[in-house]
């Protein structure tokens, strides 16, 4: 029987962390959070639940997961967010699985926005790649979206069930992540020296909804699918605006 240990980092995420330990519940044979010092009940729920509890000042989601990881007990690593969860039909897969583990896995992920589950607009399957060797993966990325890059050679498997996102919960928790990540995005293009001019301020942000709403049937998830493409539109004009704002002040 193959070992797992789950690797969890946190910033404030008392609402969220109980009901992933939860899940993990027979799967993962150690609990592993490192948290960038919460300011809530973080720690004392995830250590009530049996999960070792680490504090570390924030370094990135990256360097954050790869230090994370480095402390891990047992040779598999199986990654989550704190605002995720194992859906029972995964955890059914990954018990199964675990008698024997090969290579690295990986799951669908379904997303609640506003407690509507989407499944269309490009949201899902959304697949991601989790649970890897311990000693054949490694994190990449600085800003915006942390990757995780497999040593050569490494078989992927995919296996059925869902992990459950429990994403954003309001329209004013959006417009939040929005603000936030447009920064951090901007940030990543102006360092890479990218440039986006007028046309792509203002095109790509229709493209964008398009591509979403009707392409890929965002229309389906009903007014939780416009709002999502409407806001992705948004998203996309942000981090243009942003970083010709950067490029305004780094000339003056």
């Amino acid at each position: 029987m193959s070992k797992i240990s789950a690797v969890i980092i946190t910033k404030n995420e008392a609402d969220n962390i109980q009901r992933c330990i939860s899940s993990l519940e027979g799967v993962a044979d150690e609990v592993l959070v490192l948290d960038a010092y919460s300011e809530d009940e973080t720690v004392e729920i995830a250590t009530s639940l049996g999960a070792r509890c680490i504090q570390r000042e924030w370094v990135g989601f990256a360097a954050s997961k790869n230090y994370a990881n480095s402390l891990a007990t047992h040779p598999y690593i199986l990654s989550l967010d704190a605002d995720e969860a194992l859906s029972e039909a995964l955890r059914a897969s990954l018990l199964k699985e675990k008698v024997l583990l090969a290579g690295a896995y990986t799951f669908n992920r379904l997303t609640n926005y506003c407690g509507k589950w989407v499944r269309h607009g490009g949201w899902y399957p959304d697949v991601k790649l989790r649970l890897f060797p311990k000693q054949a993966a490694n994190w990449q990325g600085d800003f915006v979206h942390e990757k995780l890059v497999l040593k050569k050679d490494v078989p992927t498997s995919h296996l059925s069930g869902d992990i459950l996102h429990y994403s954003i919960t309001s329209v004013e928790d959006h417009l939040e992540r929005i603000n936030r990540y447009s920064s951090l995005a901007a940030e990543d293009m102006f360092n890479k020296g990218k440039k986006g001019g007028w046309i792509k301020r203002w095109l790509s942000p229709g493209l964008r909804f398009l591509k979403m709403y009707l392409l890929k049937g965002g229309f389906l998830d009903g007014y939780e699918g416009y709002l999502i493409s409407k806001f992705s539109a948004f998203s996309t004009y942000l981090r243009y605006v942003k970083l010709r704002e950067k490029y305004q002040h780094a000339e003056r």
